[in-house]
């Protein structure tokens, strides 16, 4: 069945015709490569349908796709089938505050506080952040305000109206300017600035002066009106037919919608190709090697290295050719995208997906455009990946011993030990399995493959890093590279006796959240709504942040690049005598607050005053019983088996009748007062 499936994608691959400029340059090969690599995400990394398209001196000269729109029509991707770019959409909110500095609206160098006057924060250190440190991550912010972001078929714009007088209570991580950290709120902030400036909401600046001007007929935000059927369909595992449509509404941060042609179209405009909307000074600004200005992980080949609202202005592997080349990431929920340019040369590529990672189009774009530049002759042929070899042991020298201790990132902490020259990590990165390293010489350890090294750094802010310098293969797409700082050093944090008793009694607890609305992709993904928290009352740290309190927890973390990104506090409070927790603004409450759902056969749930979520758990009782809903247009739930996977979540399936599984949870939600007539039966 697997091979029939792959047959039938690979008979879906489309491939536009070029243009005879292109023809000239005989691109057999570069269709190959495209169509290869398209038909290879597409069979065996999570992809339902991608999208791709090269522009060269402002022409489309290669468009293409593979998998399909609909997997219950099997209609195919085409050139005008929509995506959303997730955070690529960066690259558009920098240009257009780019814009607005053109027009000397703006000065990005100023304070943000001279533009957005309400812009508060409970950090005094606030006053000096700058639209340059939105668009370069190095405002110092946490990270990101995710809640009621990401909905299903709901463009509600409540993330982004309540982001300022949520950022009111919250403090900074770090002093503005100081080091990168990958930041969406900067990027949301970048979206209340334009609007506070133009007069206009993001959505029509986006459209009167970058769409219309470009003819971009598909370049789209969720406030948009526009045809949501030209959307590729998205899909999850728990759910038969396709998603309701994806709403991002951090806009600036995330929340675009395009195609591959109109995305690398818009390429021109960040290369300086179209100074009517964008200077050639500003696009050469955004162009900039602003990592360099900060804390930063080192000057050395890399996948990451920001300029403003790039990924990268040094993109590897075209830094080991001596070609400039930019590169932006994207990820939703659902959809991923990847833009890569080599402004010296006018050539861009778009990749687009739904499924999938960003990870895996932006391989692909490098390879492709690699190819494409061969057969142009700017290169005269590709250097071979990578190889490794096993690492050869030798005598660790006593001083490194010093870097032995406790170690953590956001949301954990983890304590290093070296044993004979080794010492085991668990997995990095998301992409690295936990493993074994051995010391190699020069502070360096490598791990068996040979491919990812560690080290450890103290650069000039006092901090001690373990940096991570990996190389990544991924069969049939190839090979990229990533060095960032993976772990932080912490100095113990000793509590007193009565401090340390209320943590442990948290140790292992749950907490879920009460105010996500029912529409969020979220309700997918249980653990995305849910914490465990972690405590080390040895070393005074919970789930990563310091313990400051019997009900207070701190970031610490500045960990340049990622590892430090959406940082977080916890600050623990009593409502109607039950232990709540605050995590950015958004409540949880404790599973000892949790009663399981009435056994009985009918029953009522009722969202109280404040719409927050009901939870419940499925007892021995209910177990295995027969569930059917009566849901308010407004409301829907969820259920989750033991192991927290989606059984069945009501506003993506639209299915109201499930089976209660063992030890699972249940979570109703919907406006204030809306009422849920619940029937339980047997099998």
């Amino acid at each position: 069945m697997k091979k029939m499936v792959s047959i039938l994608i690979t008979t879906l691959l489309i491939a536009i015709p070029v243009t005879s400029a292109f023809a000239q340059t005989n691109p057999d090969t570069v269709k190959e490569k495209a169509q290869g690599l398209a038909s290879k995400i597409v069979s065996d990394y999570g992809v339902s349908g991608l999208q791709y398209a090269i522009m060269d001196h402002g022409s489309i000269v290669l468009s293409g796709s593979a998998g399909v729109y609909d997997k219950a029509t099997k209609n195919p991707i085409t050139k005008d089938t929509m995506f959303g770019i997730g955070s690529v959409s960066k690259v558009y909110v920098t240009a257009a505050a780019m814009m607005l500095a053109d027009s000397n609206k703006i000065d990005i160098d100023k304070p943000l506080t001279t533009y957005i006057k309400d812009f508060k924060m409970a950090d005094e250190r606030y006053t000096k952040i700058t639209p340059r440190m939105l668009m370069n991550h190095s405002s110092g912010l946490y990270g990101s305000h995710y809640e009621n972001s990401f909905l299903l078929d709901d463009n509600d714009t409540k993330n982004h109206d309540e982001l300022l007088v949520k950022l009111q209570s919250e403090r900074l991580k770090s002093n503005p300017g100081e080091s990168s950290v990958y930041c969406n709120d900067g990027f949301q902030l970048l979206e209340i600035l334009i609007e506070r400036v133009s007069g206009l909401s993001y959505s029509e600046f986006i459209e009167t002066f970058i769409s219309k001007p470009l003819h971009l007929s598909s370049t789209k935000t969720p406030r948009d009106s526009f045809d949501r059927d030209k959307l590729a369909k998205t899909y999850f595992p728990a759910i038969d037919q396709a998603l309701p449509v994806e709403n991002v509404n951090l806009i600036g941060s995330g929340g675009l919608y395009s195609t591959a042609e109109e995305l690398s179209k818009f390429a021109e405009v960040l290369i300086g190709n179209r100074t009517d909307i964008l200077s050639e000074k500003s696009a050469k600004a955004m162009q900039s090697h602003e990592y360099r200005k900060g804390v930063w992980v080192s000057e050395e080949t890399n996948s990451i290295n920001y300029g403003l609202g790039w990924d990268a202005v040094r993109l590897e592997p075209f830094s080991d050719y001596g070609i400039t080349a930019l590169s932006k990431g994207g990820d939703t929920q659902l959809y991923h995208a990847v833009l890569t340019t080599l402004p010296e040369h006018d050539i861009s590529i778009a990749i687009l997906s739904s499924g999938g990672k960003s990870i895996y189009n932006g391989i692909f774009a490098s390879n492709v455009l690699l190819e494409y530049i061969r057969v142009k002759g700017i290169i005269k042929e590709l250097l071979p990946e990578k190889t490794f070899e096993p690492p050869l042991k030798v005598d660790m020298p006593s001083d490194l011993l010093d870097y032995s201790g406790l170690y953590g990132n956001v949301g954990k902490t983890v304590n290093l030990e070296f044993k004979n020259g080794e010492i085991d990590l668990p997995a990095l990165s998301g992409l690295i399995p936990p493993q074994k390293y051995v010391y190699i010489g020069k502070g360096q350890f490598k791990n068996n493959d040979g491919n990812v090294t560690i080290s450890f750094n103290q650069p000039k802010n006092g901090k001690t890093y373990l940096k991570l310098s990996n190389y990544l293969n991924f069969p049939g797409l190839g090979q990229t590279v990533m060095v960032t700082y993976e772990y932080q050093k912490l100095d113990s944090n000793p509590l007193n006796q009565s401090t340390q008793t209320v943590w442990e009694q948290r140790n292992g607890k749950n907490y879920y959240a009460l105010d996500e609305k029912i529409t969020s992709f979220k309700y997918m993904i249980k653990a995305f709504l849910a914490l465990n928290l972690s405590v080390d009352v040895n070393h005074g740290y919970a789930s990563g942040t310091q313990i400051v309190d019997k009900n207070k927890a701190v970031n610490v973390f500045d960990i340049p690049i990622f590892s430090g990104r959406d940082a977080f506090d916890l600050n623990f409070y009593n409502m109607d005598h039950t232990e709540q927790l605050m995590i950015d603004g958004e409540s949880y409450i404790s599973e000892d607050a949790i009663q399981s759902i009435y056994e009985g056969n009918d029953s009522f749930c009722i969202i109280p005053s404040g719409g927050q979520a009901v939870w419940y758990k499925i007892d021995d009782k209910s177990a295995n019983r027969v569930m059917n809903v009566e849901t308010p247009v407004s409301g829907g739930f969820a259920v989750y088996d033991a192991e927290g996977m989606v059984v069945n979540f009501s506003k993506a399936s639209n299915n109201h009748t499930v089976v209660l599984p063992e030890g699972g949870m249940i979570v109703f939600g919907g406006n204030e007062g809306d009422v849920f007539k619940i029937n339980l039966k047997n099998k």
